[in-house]
């Protein structure tokens, strides 16, 4: 049998490929003129690393035999949610420091290719495999040379570390863990008010067309000379689609001071050194990264699997903090329960306790631990969850407000505003959920629902991801509130 020359088995896979992007052709299949459409292939979404299934159903918030969640006199509501995908456990130390890195060895490798650090262009990339050229992008292939560094290398690698003045420890200079991302918002952009062409702004007129200059607001950052972060919100009249393009740059370190200045009067200096540095605490929730930072992080876990996927990256959803409603919904299981787990007991017969909280008034060690615990020591919830009570109370991407679940849609909430830095400090609260360490048995209920400043670090507060799925198949399930 004679072989099929290479060109045309490539020219095959292409457009099979084509065919699966674009849909199978319609005059192909068609059966005497009948309408039976344009099919694609189907997507089968593997499970993320580290993350559970969510699956799509509905859960009644609200006021119900004196359980207030949202407060005094507001009604119960039934609520829906899609499926989505959520960490498992709170992301750890060890994960987070996986970021603070990357954004090290990243500012690392631009000095490198520094001419004032010896210029070595084999860490930029700047042509293409045909030698054309491109925008320059960081070449991570390349290493590092943490051992045998040249004077130079030495200086540009030396450059992100400072020296204490008093004790002469040589620590990561954390004013430099900047991290710049951009995010496109679509949903503004979709609105019909922000359309180019007047004639679209206003289905429901009688055909005349608005002269009025529609207006937007978008966020935008950069580094001034002396190294500050500079934020700003743009109002300016709608010119383009680049208008609905957000800039952020946050210094991404966590605030390690946090123990100090969360309890006044308490010897917590060991925590302050050891907690996000040590080996020890690797697996231990990360703490003080305010809402923006955990923010950044998903921008940056985002981009991070992208570029490891290749070709099937604008497949997948970003990562992002789930609303408020989400958070709920995963923490209550299966059954809709009053707390992640079965019993309304926060320990079980035998005196065991189900998380990590503050079972009495100072004993924070009843159950086993002083201050946070390490991710996942307590059993799952019935959704696969660790965690969604106690240990450290945990970011979501929703604003908080009084009126609570009357603001919200009844279907896939997300009640949102991106706070400007000059607006009311008010108007930068954002819900936490969950309970911490340092919480009593009533502040880790799952209706339990609590607020932070956006850019208030605590000892006691972290996060997880979540990412919303591409298809839910996998059936429903309703959840009322139980006590």
């Amino acid at each position: 049998m004679k072989r099929k020359p290479i060109r045309i088995l490539a020219l095959i896979g292409l457009m099979a490929c084509l065919t699966g992007c674009m849909g199978s052709s319609t005059t192909a299949n068609a059966v005497g003129g009948e309408l039976i459409g344009v099919r694609g292939t189907t997507i089968s979404e593997p499970t993320p690393y580290g993350m559970v299934a969510v699956n799509k159903g509905s859960l009644k918030v609200g006021l119900a035999e004196n359980d207030t969640l949202w407060g005094a006199g507001f009604p119960a509501r039934e609520i829906s949610v899609d499926g989505f995908w959520m960490d498992e456990h709170e992301v750890s130390n060890a994960k987070y420091r996986q970021f603070v890195y990357w954004v090290r060895d990243s500012i690392i490798r631009e000095r490198l290719a520094d001419p004032a650090y010896g210029g070595d262009e084999t860490y930029k990339i700047e042509e293409d495999k045909e030698g054309n050229p491109i925008t320059p992008y960081l070449n991570w292939s390349k290493p590092i040379p943490w051992r045998k560094a040249t004077e130079d290398e030495l200086r540009a690698i030396e450059s992100v570390y400072v020296t204490h003045p008093i004790d002469g420890t040589v620590m990561l200079d954390a004013s430099q863990m900047n991290y710049r991302y951009e995010v496109y918002d679509y949903a503004a952009a979709a609105l019909r008010k922000h359309r180019m062409n007047p004639e679209e702004r206003d289905l429901n007129t009688d055909n005349t067309v608005s002269t009025e200059q529609v207006m937007i607001s978008k966020d935008t950052a950069w580094v001034d000379d002396e190294g500050r972060i500079v934020r700003q919100t743009i109002t300016r009249p709608l010119s383009g689609p680049w208008d609905f393009l957000n800039t952020y740059i946050v210094n991404i370190y966590p605030d390690t001071t946090c123990w100090v200045n969360d309890f006044q009067n308490a010897d917590n200096e060991r925590y302050m050194k050891l907690y996000f540095s040590n080996p020890v605490y690797d697996d231990y929730p990360v703490v003080g990264v305010t809402w923006e930072q955990a923010n950044a992080f998903c921008a940056w876990r985002t981009d991070y699997l992208m570029k490891g996927m290749g070709g099937y990256a604008r497949q997948i959803q970003r990562f992002r903090l789930p609303t408020e409603i989400e958070w709920e919904y995963a923490a209550r299981g299966k059954s809709g329960n009053p707390f992640p787990w079965e019993s309304g007991e926060v320990k079980s017969d035998k005196g065991c306790f189900y998380a990590n909280f503050k079972p009495d008034r100072g004993n924070y060690t009843m159950d086993g631990s002083l201050i946070t615990s390490k991710c996942g020591i307590f059993s799952a919830n019935s959704n696969g969850l660790y965690d969604m009570a106690g240990n450290v109370a945990e970011w979501t991407s929703t604003v908080y407000v009084e009126s609570g679940v009357e603001s919200m849609s009844d279907m896939n909430p997300d009640l949102k505003y991106n706070a400007a830095k000059e607006d009311p400090y008010r108007l930068k609260r954002k819900s936490v959920r969950g309970g911490s360490w340092k919480d009593p048995e009533s502040l880790i209920r799952s209706a339990w629902r609590g607020y932070e400043y956006q850019n208030q670090p605590r000892s006691y507060v972290g996060f997880r991801c979540v990412r919303t799925m591409i298809s839910d198949t996998r059936g429903t399930s309703s959840r009322g509130r139980k006590k």
